[in-house]
């Protein structure tokens, strides 16, 4: 891999070279990598399956090693779609963040973790 991988296009274009190397990107419709990246969300939660609470310190080295490549999976097919869908991931992360921000309002929301549609009928706040 000769590419920088430091940025969101630079891993996009090392990924792009490693499936031509592979003569996979035939394989890689939104579908299968929408598919792909929900089971890799899924193998994400195998460590912190049946932990009191899934904090850091009840993970071992081997759990913390596999959730930091689970994590890079999630990454590597989230960079895949957005690439074959032509997303500007930062850019949609900006925009999204800009939405949450009006609809959960910091001073309204500061500390429940209730969806907005919850806390928006309940005049108690």
């Amino acid at each position: 891999m000769t590419q920088s991988t430091d940025t969101l296009n630079g891993l996009r274009d090392a990924l792009r070279a490693f499936a031509a190397e592979r003569d996979w990107a035939q394989f890689h419709t939104p579908k299968n990598l929408a598919c792909a990246l929900s089971v890799e969300a899924a193998e994400l939660l195998e460590p912190f399956q049946w932990l009191a609470s899934g904090n850091k310190d009840e993970l071992g080295a081997e759990a913390q090693q596999a959730i930091r490549y689970e994590m890079a999976d999630v990454l590597t097919y989230l960079i895949m779609l957005a690439d074959s869908l032509d997303v500007d991931l930062i850019a949609a992360t900006t925009e999204k963040m800009r939405l949450n921000a009006s609809k959960y309002p910091a001073a309204q929301v500061r500390g429940d973790a209730r969806k907005y549609s919850d806390y928006k009928t309940d005049t108690s706040k």
